[in-house]
């Protein structure tokens, strides 16, 4: 259908040249200020990948066409709302908890547990998809209904994608959306095959899109009009491969890292990501996927031990398995190592929560380790390489 509305010219091909996105977005924002960064390099090595590496379908090139023109359009936005509020780089952020796990490592399930306690905030999933409004009268509801739309649109399509990862507009999310701004993180890298702009991610200098980034949690502390006086709850897979940034960006922090067996959690990573991928490309190789997120975790996994061996910042250790066993007592655990009182209303909250049908439908999502051609050998000597 895509294709017949292209070539009898009722819709316009969507382009992936970077000039054009950019233009397109000072149009749109009628604001011809994105400031120069290394995000423009970025966009440069994304789109080119695009259009060589990804092999995208006509969805997925509508869908990337999307993703980019929505980054650039909150990057226009937030380049003018910080020229006419430069009060807002002055917001003072407590010391973030920071929930570090690589993905599918239970990051989300504790982050919503801790989500509960009405002492901490979080971003939510409209605010790190949408942190800037297209109309400024209506900053909070534009937000919520473009993210509203945003996630029916994509269960719509990816009907399967709500048992892998389910959320909805209000709850706690990670800050993914945040990075996208940047051209900068793993949410194009989980969607499209574009290994070239991975290399150029991995071996960036990632302190000027973590500044971004904490500008960005400033910005949505703005938009609450109140203090930011709790500690800000904080989860991206990403921030393990970037430690060293992230603990020169929020001084003070503490870590919760997340483990997991390495089988399962590879298994469900590919799987997440294979389905990412097959809907947005014809050509979505499921060994080519094993293979690049073993590697992409281990990287990871070395770059986050070497960051925490070289830091003193305080951290507890949770595993995937003992909450399943008990999360009341991995979460007691966590609020010990936190120094806050575990009240009996927040408890009951959680509660409320694990028995909730969101978190339910996790257990739908099946995976196995075989489909991706790999072997838990393969595994092993992966995660114990030394970099």
């Amino acid at each position: 259908m895509l294709e017949t509305a292209w070539s009898k010219g009722w819709l316009d091909r969507p382009t992936l040249d970077p000039d054009e996105l950019i233009a397109a977005a000072r149009k749109a924002s009628k604001t011809g200020n994105l400031h120069d960064g290394c995000w423009r390099d970025r966009l440069n090595i994304l789109a080119s990948a695009l259009e060589r590496e990804a092999s995208l379908n006509n969805l997925g090139r509508v869908i990337a066409h999307g993703q980019i023109t929505a980054a650039l359009l909150n990057r226009a936005r937030m380049q003018a709302l910080w020229a006419r509020h430069p009060e807002i780089g002055e917001i003072k952020l407590q010391p973030p908890i920071l929930i570090v796990g690589q993905m599918r490592s239970g990051s989300t399930r504790i982050q919503r547990l801790l989500a509960c306690d009405p002492r901490l905030t979080f971003t939510r999933f409209y605010e790190s998809w949408n942190p800037l409004p297209r109309f400024w009268g209506l900053a909070h509801a534009d937000r919520v209904i473009r993210a509203a739309v945003a996630l029916s649109c994509a269960h719509f399509f990816n009907p399967a994608f709500r048992h892998i990862h389910p959320t909805g507009v209000h709850h706690a999310e990670e800050e993914m959306g945040l990075q996208n701004i940047s051209m900068f993180g793993s949410a194009f890298e989980a969607q499209w095959r574009v290994p070239s702009f991975t290399a150029a991610v991995e071996d960036a200098d990632p302190a000027a899109a973590y500044a971004e980034f904490k500008r960005l949690l400033q910005t949505i502390a703005w938009f609450r009009r109140r203090a930011p006086s709790r500690p800000w709850l904080l989860k991206l897979p990403q921030f393990a491969q970037d430690m060293d940034a992230v603990l020169a960006t929020f001084a003070g922090a503490r870590v919760i890292r997340l483990h997991r067996d390495p089988q399962p959690l590879i298994a469900s990573s590919a799987s997440l990501v294979h389905n990412q991928m097959s809907l947005q490309s014809d050509d979505a190789d499921a060994r080519w996927i094993g293979q690049e997120w073993l590697r992409k975790t281990a990287l990871r996994e070395r770059r986050l031990n070497a960051a925490l061996r070289r830091s003193a910042v305080p951290s507890v250790d949770v595993h995937y398995d003992a909450v399943n066993q008990d999360w009341r007592e991995q979460i007691a655990r966590i609020y010990k190592f936190l120094d806050m009182p575990l009240r009996p209303s927040i408890e009951q909250g959680m509660s409320r929560f694990i028995k909730g049908k969101r978190h339910k439908e996790l257990r739908r999502h099946n995976y196995d380790l075989g489909q991706f051609g790999l072997s838990r050998m393969d595994i092993h000597q992966a995660m114990t390489e030394e970099g």
